[in-house]
């Protein structure tokens, strides 16, 4: 029987799911979070559907074994990959909430848009679930143009953006011909909302940059509540876990939550085979 006062669970391959972390901390402050970042294997959108299964399944047997009562996967080439077989597992014992469905649902809503633009991994471009399912909620009236932009994560992990070398990456994929004449674009890689700035400019703020934080964060919201597993008092400190220590998640960590004492700690869950 999960209670209110257990954490909630969210990981990513990085550092980009840390932007839902947040998101979920403005949304929750009485939630406390248990943040894992699989960096021995970043990035996700490289890897192959069966490596990404076998990572979201570890990860998610160490999660309910630090009590979690709800697991976030807050990942586009996890959720994409692996949701569905997460459910499978887990669904039983915990809620399984990913980024892409409140996203969809979000931009589906907008009968303003005809043609959005879908950026992502190649593993998340690769999978089809935006068109997919943004094509069963608007089957005739909504184009969508996807491209895989892989360059973006491992530069966002080294540090490199806001500067010239993330803005000559940008544009260049931002020109690609598949995006023209967008509505909105959605940003379908966690990581992607710290580059949001150099994406909105690129469009001179005359597009709806979107990505899936914040609509995320009230899905979590949404589904404590029902369950009756919201936290009421301020919950413990945020805990943040590593599979391999970086300084790049680190420092982005500290960026995020300045007045938290902070401590990266570093779990090898790698050592053990899944059983």
């Amino acid at each position: 029987m999960n209670t209110a006062s257990q954490p909630i669970g969210v990981f990513d391959s990085g550092i980009g799911g840390l932007t839902v972390a947040h998101a979920l901390a403005k949304r929750l402050p009485n939630e406390q979070l248990i943040y894992f970042g699989d960096t021995a294997h970043l990035p996700y959108g490289d890897k192959s559907a069966d490596a990404i299964r076998y990572f979201c399944l570890k990860i998610g047997k160490f999660l309910l074994e630090q009590n979690c009562k709800c697991i976030v996967i807050a990942c586009n080439s996890a959720a994409a990959t692996a949701g569905q077989v997460m459910r499978e597992f887990f669904g039983n014992s915990v809620p399984i909430i990913d980024v892409i469905e409140p996203l969809v649902q979000h931009v589906a809503a907008q009968a303003r848009y005809r043609k959005v633009g879908v950026i992502a991994t190649k593993a998340t471009i690769g999978s089809g679930v935006y068109e997919r399912r943004l094509r069963e909620l608007r089957p005739q009236s909504l184009d969508i143009a996807a491209l895989a932009t892989p360059l973006l994560v491992p530069m966002i992990e080294e540090g490199f953006f806001k500067n010239n070398i993330s803005r000559t990456i940008i544009d260049a994929y931002l020109a690609n011909e598949t995006l023209q004449g967008i509505d909105a674009l959605l940003l379908a890689c966690t990581h992607y909302p710290l580059i949001h700035k150099e994406i909105a400019a690129f469009y001179d703020n005359k597009i709806d940059v979107l990505d899936s934080n914040t609509v995320a964060a009230e899905a979590v919201a949404a589904a404590l509540t029902r369950l009756g597993l919201l936290s009421t008092e301020r919950a413990a400190p945020h805990r943040f876990l590593v599979s391999d220590y970086t300084d790049s998640f680190d420092y982005t960590a500290r960026l995020f939550y300045p007045n938290e004492k902070f401590h990266l700690e570093l779990h090898n869950i790698w050592e053990e085979r899944l059983s």
